[in-house]
């Protein structure tokens, strides 16, 4: 409760309750809207700080998760400092102007971007000073140009997963093609914008510069958050497989070592077979049971010779 308490007294500070006029009201933004004074909205700050955790807590997943998430606002208010707080946490933003078809027709973009790439890379290795001086100067032209533009996602690979849009109203051909694509929005939104059009919104003063100051930093501390969760557990994950890679190479160092020894041992598989050898040699001498055989025959021999057998005929007479 007391960082809650602090974090409204903040954003009260900030100026982020106040809303626009009474007769510019989205009635949808009713739920929102804590009284009027003056002819002029009051933004309840507890809806405020509901919307603005969840929409951190949500946006912290989406980064610890690797994904980009892509920051939109060309507002001459919020241009500095949307520009600043994604560069601080590496990631993709439009401040200039939005061209339509930057996400629906996003490979066409990439295009631009790699031209863009390839034009620095003329300026680095020195081959504008092998073409003249016109053409020089219409490269360079066209890389300010591309530059100011499409400066901001010059290292997006991807369409991102995620966008974080101020003032959705101003922002709206960004918003209707995050929404075709399917991407999950997140939103500032005044009493003049219809809450519903976004997926987390965050019910603040879209016009403020302080007020758009606190709701980014905030949101841009969750995301680093969510960075750095995620470098923590690769560096732990790295860890554990070179634990593992440790393990595997000592048990394959005494398992090899371990056969070594079972070879030199006295008695090993080597003289073993040795001896199973001779044994089985012995088993051969057991063919003495032939020999057997032979006094089988001896036996008959003598059956042959004695008297027993019968005579032949005329042997009495001599």
């Amino acid at each position: 409760m007391e960082n809650n308490t602090s974090l409204q007294q903040q954003l009260l500070e900030a100026g982020v309750h106040f809303g626009h006029l009474k007769k510019k009201w989205n009635p949808k933004m009713l739920p929102y809207i804590f009284a009027e004074k003056k002819g002029i909205h009051i933004i309840d700050l507890n809806k405020t700080v509901e919307g603005l955790q969840e929409a951190a807590a949500a946006l912290k997943s989406i980064a610890k998760s690797g994904k980009k998430i892509m920051f939109v606002a060309t507002k001459k208010q919020a241009k500095e400092i949307v520009a600043d707080a994604a560069r601080n946490i590496n990631m993709p933003y439009v401040t200039e102007r939005w061209l339509g078809g930057m996400l629906t027709n996003f490979t066409t973009i990439r295009k631009s971007v790699k031209k863009m790439q390839s034009i620095e890379k003329m300026l680095a290795d020195g081959t504008f000073d092998n073409i003249t001086k016109k053409e020089r100067l219409t490269l360079s032209r066209d890389k300010e140009k591309m530059e100011k533009v499409l400066g901001g996602i010059a290292q997006l690979a991807r369409v991102p997963a995620a966008l974080f849009l101020v003032d959705i109203s101003h922002e709206h051909i960004a918003l209707a093609e995050a929404k075709r694509l399917g991407i999950v929005t997140f939103g500032m939104v005044d009493t003049n914008s219809d809450p519903t059009k976004v997926d987390f919104a965050i019910p603040a003063n879209d016009d403020a510069t302080k007020s758009i100051a606190i709701i980014t930093s905030y949101i841009c501390a969750a995301i680093a958050e969510g960075l750095s969760e995620r470098a923590s557990e690769k560096t732990e994950e790295v860890e554990e497989e070179e634990e593992a890679d440790d393990k595997a190479r000592k048990f394959e160092v005494e398992g090899s070592d371990e056969k070594g020894e079972r070879g030199r041992r006295p008695g090993g598989r080597g003289q073993g077979g040795a001896q199973g050898g001779q044994n089985r040699g012995g088993g051969q001498n057991r063919g003495g049971g032939q020999n057997r055989g032979g006094g089988q025959g001896g036996q008959r021999r003598t059956s042959n010779t004695g008297g027993g057998g019968p005579r032949k005929p005329g042997g009495g007479a001599r």
